[in-house]
């Protein structure tokens, strides 16, 4: 069965990238039926961050990635935190050091400083590798700090990973990583290779920044006689500056994004296209759709850029999938907000409003103009497409006012039947007649209706009191 897992520092909160790394572990899972495992890695205590363990849980409840193994929910994996795992590192390194595949290092900070180059580099000489084993036994017992460092053995070390392929590096360009650091903790490489294995992980999915450590994680799982996972290392995502998209540089997280008014449903939908892309070029998935077509082979290496504005179109796209009563149900708050017209029909207004808005958020802008005409300029009436300006609209309103007073029978049809009358009878178009009377109505550029709609929202006497306060405008 295949076992994936997210395996994020609490060191602040989820971006972007973050939520892409654990979208694609999820859906690699789920497409065959396996299992999705929350780790938290917090071995690095100078890093910690307060709360960040709990917006991790947050963002993946709201995105719908449910895990089945992890904190919380428990599994036969446990513990699921990496610093209720402590006892778990230290005895593969040891049997590392008794097979000769690793070693004590004592050197002390200031040495390896010294044996930094030029860009302030430092590969490690292997001074400790030569000691006796009396020596390192006194050190031991006299209570010298040491580190525990991998031996890298010589020739080269290949790897397969599902995006990038077949890839080699000589070992010579590897420096004997440490395993065990000097407070007895391991290092996140380290801790990362003995957790995947104890938690059975077949696939790991990591950003390509981390191509280059593959190697040294394929030597651990060698040289500890374990079953090497399948690699699947994600193209670099970068936002619209071309940085990496990270915490350090303020790009916004996931809890943000769902402030700002965008749907978790659509922030999971764009995640997804960074970097991944369907056989048929289908854009807007539900989470249950990605988990059906999802192919890790469809991976790009081309790095990704965080595009604001598609993911805003994705947005509105998914808000027009929406049940009308969801719809109107996280629409009603701003639209009775913008409205207070007494017997206004909310539900109506939500069923005008829902195709047209990038966030539910923005309908209520979209009908403030019911209750409070806007100061606007005649240069609204103009319209190239239906051959309109302030003198073709100052006189066909003139022409519609007249006629409208004379409708007893006031709905959109019978207003319609106006316009159209009228259409007939003048030089006027419709679309010289509708265009001013929307303008005056609403004194706005755009509506979520037409002006005959717009008419019978207001009723008769506020859609004259209107019309005839946009002749004067016009006059």
């Amino acid at each position: 069965m295949i076992r994936t897992r997210y395996a994020p520092s609490p060191t602040g909160f989820m971006t972007i990238g973050n939520l892409r790394s654990a979208l694609y572990e999820y859906l690699i899972a789920k497409h065959e039926g396996g299992v999705f495992i929350l780790r938290i890695e917090d071995t690095d205590q100078q890093r910690y961050v307060e709360g960040a363990t709990d917006a991790i849980f947050e963002t993946l409840r709201i995105t719908g990635l449910n895990f089945d193994e992890g904190p919380s929910v428990g599994g036969d994996y446990g513990p699921y935190i990496q610093s209720e795992r402590k006892a778990d590192y230290m005895p593969p390194a040891l049997r590392l050091i008794k097979e000769g595949k690793a070693y004590y290092c004592f050197c002390e900070k200031e040495r390896l400083q010294s044996l930094a180059d030029e860009g302030g580099h430092v590969k490690y000489d292997r001074h400790c590798l030569q000691l006796s084993k009396d020596k390192i036994a006194a050190k031991i017992e006299s209570g010298t700090p040491y580190v525990i460092r991998q031996l890298i053995p010589e020739g080269k070390t290949t790897f397969h990973d599902e995006v990038f392929g077949d890839i080699t590096i000589e070992n010579s360009e590897l420096e004997d990583q440490i395993l065990i650091k000097s407070d007895g903790m391991p290092t996140y490489n380290f801790a990362n290779v003995v957790d995947d294995n104890a938690m059975a992980i077949t696939h790991v999915v990591r950003g390509c920044e981390y191509l280059t450590s593959t190697p040294k994680y394929t030597l651990l799982y060698e040289a500890l006689g374990w079953p090497i996972p399948i690699f699947v290392h994600l193209p670099l995502l970068q936002n619209s500056d071309g940085k990496k998209i990270s915490k350090r540089h303020g790009d916004a997280s996931i809890p943000q994004l769902v402030e700002m008014g965008f749907l978790p449903e659509a922030i999971i939908n764009y995640v997804a296209l960074l970097g991944w892309s369907p056989a048929d070029n289908k854009e807007i998935f539900t989470l249950e759709e990605l988990i059906q077509v999802f192919n890790a082979k469809n991976i790009s290496k081309s790095p990704s850029t965080f595009d604001m504005k598609k993911m805003t179109w994705v947005n509105g796209e998914h808000i027009k999938g929406l049940p009308v009563e969801i719809y109107y149900s996280m629409a009603l708050p701003f639209l009775q907000e913008a409205v207070k017209k007494p017997g206004m029909d909310y539900m109506y207004l939500a069923g005008i409003t829902q195709s047209r808005v990038s966030f539910i958020k923005e309908c209520g802008e979209l009908v403030d103009f019911i209750d409070a005409l806007p100061d606007y300029d005649i240069e609204l009436y103009t319209h190239k497409k239906m051959k309109t300006n302030p003198d073709v609209a100052r006189d066909s309103l003139k022409l519609a006012i007249a006629a409208l007073k004379q409708l007893e029978d006031w709905n959109h049809t019978a207003i319609g039947e106006v316009v159209a009358k009228l259409a007939e009878e003048s030089d006027f178009s419709k679309g010289q007649i509708l265009w001013p009377i929307r303008t005056a109505l609403s004194g706005k550029p755009t509506t979520p209706c037409g002006a005959t709609e717009i008419a019978e929202l207001l009723g008769k006497d506020e859609s004259l009191k209107r019309l005839s306060a946009g002749l004067s405008k016009l006059q």
